[in-house]
């Protein structure tokens, strides 16, 4: 049993192919729910100004999960023969939770597709275009760039009420590893000087920070290369509108801290397997709440289901590695 989301007002339980949705709940509450007893999240202070959504790691034409490589290692999962692929069932499922909070943005943080093919972009716009049309922003990652393609490259500035969201293009074409470059930091601060409103950083690429298990400092860190990591974290040092950080590429949800700044460092989990994930955000005047949402048609829950056991033949417990805890997954990001 899976406590997966919890918000001011909302609490769901997943516990195998079955679904607990508990709405309208007192913020701030330990709440006795059928025998499980779960706070709710505070209410940040001041009006709701927006709500925004953001899915990433979403693999249009992939068909394979679970495959390192070349490597027979897995287990390693297909769709069944004959049923529609994983992505687009996950994805459509995505798509339309989405729409149920009436989102003034909806941000792809890369890896929309397998290998940017043409048929792939096609299937990721059919799926979040057509749903969300001018309010979709979407931004390159590893999988899209691997044959130096330029479709969905470079900075955008997302203004939304009561918060901008910076969104880089992390991507380095040909490699999986990403960067910011210091002409995109001296470009972030610029938006940082004219902000008017907190700043909310997005990219695909999780963030090397220098203490803990990824201390050791390498340009072949999996994530942001050292030194722009640093130069992102020295440069919310500076200019203090800046709130978080938010990444994909992990396929996990994680939150750290910048070792300088102290802002959030956060990862959100992959839309296309375990768990099979989005993230809202409600912004408040005096904080922003991240909600991570599973994904609960039944056809998402029988394949994510069926994922949970992608990589153990290398020792590796996905399911607990991707979910991450409920802090990693439900919080409150405090503004002043």
């Amino acid at each position: 049993m899976d406590i997966t989301t919890v918000a001011d007002d909302l609490v769901v339980i997943h516990d195998g192919l079955a679904v607990r949705r508990y709405e309208g709940l007192e913020p701030d509450t330990a709440h006795d729910l059928d025998g499980v007893v779960v706070r709710t999240l505070p209410r940040p202070g001041g009006e709701l100004l927006c709500r925004f959504a953001t899915v990433n790691d979403v693999h249009f034409g992939e068909v394979e999960a679970g495959r390192i490589d070349d490597l027979s290692e897995g287990p390693i999962r297909r769709a069944a023969p004959g049923a529609d692929p994983y992505p687009e069932v996950m994805n459509l499922a995505a798509a339309t939770e989405i729409t149920t909070i009436d989102p003034v943005a909806v941000i792809v943080k890369g890896d929309l597709t397998a290998d940017g093919e043409r048929i792939e972009w096609d299937a990721f716009e059919h799926c979040y275009r057509e749903a969300f049309d001018d309010r979709l922003h979407v931004v390159r990652g590893n999988h899209d760039a691997y044959r130096h393609q330029s479709d969905y490259a470079g900075d955008q500035f997302i203004g939304l009420p009561g918060v901008i969201v910076a969104l880089l293009d992390t991507a380095i074409p040909g490699a999986t590893t990403g960067t910011i470059s210091s002409e995109q930091i001296e470009w972030l601060d610029d938006v940082c000087t004219s902000a008017d409103r907190p700043v909310f950083v997005m990219g695909h690429h999780q963030q090397w920070i220098g203490s803990g298990p990824d201390a050791q400092r390498s340009d072949d860190y999996f994530g942001l290369h050292p030194d722009a990591s640093d130069a992102l974290d020295a440069l919310a040092v500076r200019r203090t509108g800046i709130v978080a950080y938010a990444a994909g590429h992990t396929h996990r949800h994680r939150v750290r801290r910048m070792e300088r700044s102290g802002v959030p460092s956060i990862e959100i989990g992959c839309t296309k397997d375990f768990p099979g994930t989005w993230a809202e955000y409600r912004v408040y005047k005096r904080g922003i709440m991240q909600v991570v949402h599973r994904m609960s048609t039944p056809e998402a829950l029988v394949w994510s289901e069926s994922c949970r056991g992608l990589y153990s033949d290398f020792g590796i417990d996905y399911a607990t590695y991707a979910l991450g805890t409920l802090d990693d997954r439900c919080f409150i990001i405090p503004l002043c």
